[in-house]
């Protein structure tokens, strides 16, 4: 398969090339690994990894960039009515592996396969041990139903992939997740990409220049690192 000229990461995980030079279709750079070091890097900069199984890394910097202030969720009253009702245990990290294996085996609609390849399921998972990417899990009859993962750094959280087993079982899990990121200061989740379902929540697209401005600043705060867990 021809590549168009994107820029070939080297060895050194610090070093990226401008996200000016992004192309059209919001891919950045190819190549590299996935080593922790290296995905740190990139979110730092607001560059993430998205490809499929046995094709190079494909690094993303898409603009507009979907992104969700958490203060400014908002959460329709029909679910609302449904989160007091309490249908579901919610946990934080208790289940790190199994979300990620279920996003991973979730449909979607215009997606072929699933970008969560096997050496991405092993970098998130040593993300996870390092205490920097977490689970939020919606638990019925010990059973898990739904969930979503994502990346903690300074004040910044980024989504990576949520399922659903059960009705709303992943809206309260996301719902959830949101108010505890609230509670520990985070202030900006990015989204990646435009979906409907997150733009019910109040989701929006930022300009990238506008996004990674932020994100500089939001990833100098300090980082809420090790296992997560919902206060009583």
């Amino acid at each position: 398969m021809k590549w168009p000229p994107y820029a070939l990461l080297g060895p050194d995980p610090t070093v990226w090339p401008d996200i000016s030079q992004t192309a059209s279709d919001g891919i950045l750079a190819m190549g590299g690994d996935l080593a922790p070091r290296r995905l740190v890097e990139a979110y730092r900069r607001g560059i993430f990894p998205w490809y499929s199984e046995g094709l190079p890394i494909l690094w993303h910097s898409p603009d507009p960039r979907f992104v969700l202030v958490p203060s400014k969720l908002h959460v329709p009253k029909s679910l609302e009515k449904q989160l007091k009702r309490k249908p579901y245990e919610v946990r934080l990290d208790t289940a790190f592996e199994q979300v990620i294996d279920a996003c991973g085996k979730t449909k979607r609609p215009g997606q072929r396969g699933t970008w969560i390849t096997r050496d991405m399921r092993a970098a998130y998972v040593k993300l996870h041990a390092l205490g920097l990417a977490h689970s939020a899990e919606a638990w019925l009859d010990g059973q898990l139903v739904g969930g979503l993962y994502g990346i903690s750094l300074g004040s910044m959280f980024y989504g990576e992939s949520m399922f659903a087993r059960a009705p709303d079982a992943s809206k309260v899990a996301f719902v959830t997740m949101v108010r505890h990121l609230v509670s520990i200061g985070i202030g900006l989740i990015d989204c990646q990409q435009e979906t409907e379902h997150l733009a019910r929540f109040g989701a929006e697209g930022w300009n990238r220049a506008d996004f990674v401005t932020e994100v500089s600043r939001r990833v100098k705060d300090p980082t809420v690192e090790g296992k997560w867990a919902l206060q009583p």
